[in-house]
């Protein structure tokens, strides 16, 4: 793997990463509902499984993720 080019314009960087923290908790949120979705509607058997499975990828996506990518970026290369 190829180390990563440093971003000149930290500005930039910055304004890049909240727009994916934003979409990737856009996109959680979206997979939580369409969860409930299932289990709400029965729209894919076994609704129960299948729809906690995907809420809980959404809570993840939500609360999770976008700490661990903050924690990751923060943490200096080579480290």
């Amino acid at each position: 793997m190829t180390a990563p080019v440093p971003n000149p314009d930290p500005q930039a960087q910055a304004r890049s990463r909240f727009m994916l923290l934003n979409l990737i908790r856009f996109g959680g949120v979206m997979i939580a509902l369409f969860g409930a979705a299932v289990i709400g509607k029965r729209l894919i058997e076994p609704a129960e499984i299948v729809g906690g499975l995907m809420m809980a990828l959404g809570a993840f996506e939500v609360l999770l993720l976008p700490a661990i990518l903050v924690r990751r970026w923060r943490t200096p290369p080579g480290a």
